[in-house]
């Protein structure tokens, strides 16, 4: 692995405009969600016990603990720390002084302290990921203040934990679409259901949504190779595997952002994939010349023998994929057929046969970093450089492999007999660790859901039980004529969760029945969550008196037999009721608040009127009043402009000094051929100078004299004066 300085930058860069997308996202839902009339308070989640603070912190690690100490309620101490990590977040996106180790440990604690509070809305994968990416942060972020060390030997250990993050998210994604026994995943038809049964599709979802089977299905083979095999090219020796292996990494990753609005979990994955460049590579992206060094016989044979190796890499890679998908070409139909080739339980021995290697594939790269870097810090000079340079080596590579050895307890859980086999030790450090979410498995697009349609609940509200009204949400499909929206990397976290509710029984989302009783009594922030401008809201003037919802099932629209597209984007039909018809006091209604435990037993805390809950609540009524999407993309546009504007000031100044550094060299490499003309006219000079001294004394001499001269006759005249008077 070459220098990795370039792509750490990124990778830091990239990791703040997610902070700043997340805690912004998250600020403008706290009302809605977690306050004192959302849809679940978190002030049911720290109840006062009289604990102390270091106890209160042991049971649930979170600063909202000392929200009463600064006057603030649950709510507005959640506000407080969202908008402190989404201003912390944008200054260190714009500053790169304040790409610091601290302040990332900041951030992260910042978000943990959310996180623990945030119930179901924030129980998603992609925010276990960025917690772990935001600790990986910490010990990859350099220590810039108040002064900046220069000598990181130890970059590319901490560096690599990122590389082994992308490959577990990977690996396991893959090998989870497998071992659940999801018939549209070893059918190869899972993408034929995908684009239209996601969260909230994008507007190219329609159109993906229309290609041919066969190519769904060729797609699929293709996510299968990519989140399966390439992962184990992260570790290779050879430059380009990685190159190769972060391409077809990005071009998923890229694909899946056109056809789904999947926040920034996407933007987190090409940010690990950044751990496979270097900084050759990123010279090459900004067109920068690369010093070219003169190769011997050796490097040359061992070039040759890596572009065999290469080669026949890809080719096993090919003739793998044809084998176990049973690749053909069917040229009468100018398609491609595939199909599973193996087995469920000839998939289970292939891992039981790979998982134990690919962490001693870990181990040996991790170990080949550790020396590579040892010796980086013996070759420093100076004898306190060099014992400063190996107590960071030491501690930074303690901190990896602990990391390292932690992570293996989650990667493990998809195979009994490599899980069951670790050593206990690791097992007891994982679970003192595991409430701060510094490691966790993963497993993406399990299995597919809306194989028979795309389930969907619609809440419908009525003022006289006789006239019905839909209620519309901003992202989530409802209106048929309505096209899907673009709002990554915004996570409307409500909808989000309509969506897994329509999965099942209204009993299984508890919260449904506290959505449905704020909405009867008409709560703003709720129905903010649902409409950001109130007059798109049927029932902005009067909340509804009774409110029910039904379950139907979504498609997308087929195009017309002449081929031009349809009104709709969307055709449903109706399937049963999912929440009968309620009404404040309503029996049925009570008994679900009350059997959940969402039900007030006592009143919020009054909020105080000193000045900070006035500001932040000055401040949440102007910021909500813009969309969320556009808010996000402001704030990133603002950062993204003044680092250009510093990147392009930084370049300025580095061509100058450049071509300082060029006439210098040019008048050392000219120096030794002026030298003789200089001193000749160095001599000439001073021939010159004294001729011009003598001249210069000759007429002082002849002006001294004359003087003298003149000064002897008046001396004389004035005698012949005297004479004559006598």
């Amino acid at each position: 692995m070459g220098d990795i300085r370039l792509p750490r930058h990124m990778f830091l860069w990239c990791l703040s405009a997610i902070y700043m997308f997340a805690f912004a996202s998250l600020y403008v839902q706290i009302p809605g969600l977690y306050g004192n009339e959302g849809v679940l308070p978190a002030r049911w989640q720290l109840r006062v016990s009289g604990k102390s603070v270091v106890e209160q912190l042991k049971d649930s690690p979170t600063l909202l603990w000392f929200g009463p100490r600064l006057g603030l309620d649950t709510q507005q101490c959640m506000e407080l720390l969202s908008l402190t990590g989404a201003l912390l977040s944008l200054m260190t996106l714009a500053l790169p002084v304040l790409r610091d180790c601290r302040v990332f440990l900041v951030l992260w604690i910042l978000y943990l302290s959310l996180y623990q509070v945030g119930q179901v809305f924030l129980y998603f994968q992609w925010d276990n990921l960025l917690l772990e990416m935001g600790f990986l942060a910490i010990l990859i972020a350099p220590m810039k203040m108040p002064w900046s060390s220069k000598v990181r030997l130890h970059d590319s250990v901490t560096f690599w934990l990122a590389r082994w993050l992308l490959f577990r998210l990977m690996f396991a994604s893959g090998v989870v679409k497998l071992t659940s026994r999801c018939p549209t995943w070893w059918g190869l038809t899972a993408l034929t259901y995908h684009y239209e049964t996601q969260c909230i599709p994008t507007p190219l979802a329609w159109f993906a949504h229309q290609l041919p089977v066969w190519f769904q299905k060729l797609s699929v083979v293709g996510t299968f190779v990519i989140e399966i095999a390439v992962p184990f090219m992260f570790f290779s020796p050879i430059r380009r595997h990685r190159l190769a292996a972060f391409y077809m990494q990005v071009l998923l990753q890229v694909l899946i952002i056109l056809s789904g609005n999947y926040n920034f979990f996407n933007i987190l994955t090409i940010t690990l994939c950044l751990s496979l460049l270097d900084d050759q590579h990123v010279n090459f992206w900004l067109r920068r010349p690369t010093p070219k060094t003169e190769s011997t016989s050796l490097q040359t044979l061992i070039s040759g023998l890596a572009v065999m190796l290469e080669m026949g890499t890809y080719a096993l890679l090919g003739y793998w994929t044809v084998k176990y998908f049973d690749l053909q070409v069917e040229w009468e139909n100018k398609s491609i057929s595939t199909k599973t080739a193996f087995t469920y339980f000839e998939f289970n021995g292939f891992l039981k046969t790979v998982t134990v290697p690919s962490i001693w594939i870990g181990v040996l790269s991790l170990t080949w970093e550790i020396i590579s870097s040892m010796f980086k810090c013996a070759c420093v000079r100076g004898v306190l450089w060099r014992l400063w340079s190996t107590i960071q080596w030491a501690v930074m590579t303690a901190a990896t492999v602990s990391m390292f050895a932690i992570s293996l307890v989650p990667y493990t859980y998809f195979e009994y007999d490599a899980h069951s086999n670790l050593w206990p030790g690791v097992r007891t450090a994982f679970e003192l660790t595991d409430r701060y979410q510094l490691v966790n498995s993963y497993g993406l697009f399990r299995r597919m859901t809306g194989v028979g349609g795309r389930p969907e609940v619609v809440i419908e509200g009525s003022m006289d039980r006789n006239t019905w009204t839909e209620i519309e949400f901003m992202y989530k499909p409802g209106n048929m004529s309505a096209a899907p929206p673009v709002v990554a990397p915004h996570q409307p976290r409500l909808d989000w969760q309509m969506w897994f509710a329509a999965l099942g029984p209204h009993t299984q989302s508890p919260w449904f029945s506290s959505l449905l009783h704020r909405l009867l009594q008409g709560k703003r922030d709720v129905i903010r969550l649902i409409q950001t401008d109130e007059s798109q809201y049927p029932f902005s003037k009067q909340p509804p008196a009774y409110l029910r919802a039904h379950r139907y099932k979504y498609w997308f629209s087929e195009p017309k037999k002449d081929g031009s597209y349809p009104q709709r984007w969307w055709r449903r039909v109706y399937v049963e009721e999912f929440y009968p018809m309620v009404h404040l006091g309503d029996s049925y209604l009570e008994q679900m608040l009350v059997q959940h435990g969402l039900k007030d037993k006592a009143p919020p805390r009054r909020s105080s009127n000193a000045w900070l809950p006035r500001l932040l609540h000055h401040v949440s009524e102007h910021v909500r009043e813009m969309p969320a999407p556009l808010l996000l993309w402001t704030l990133f546009s603002s950062a993204a402009t003044l680092c250009l504007l510093n990147s392009l000031r930084s370049r300025a100044h580095h061509h100058q000094h450049e071509s300082l550094q060029n006439r210098h060299a040019d008048q050392q490499a000219a120096g030794p051929t002026r030298s003789s003309v200089a001193k000749e006219d160095e001599k000439k000079h001073e021939e010159d100078d004294a001729k011009d001294d003598a001249e210069e004394d000759g007429k002082e001499q002849e002006e001294d004299a004359a003087s003298e001269e003149e000064q002897e006759g008046e001396i004389e005249e004035e005698v012949d004066s005297l004479r004559k008077r006598k």
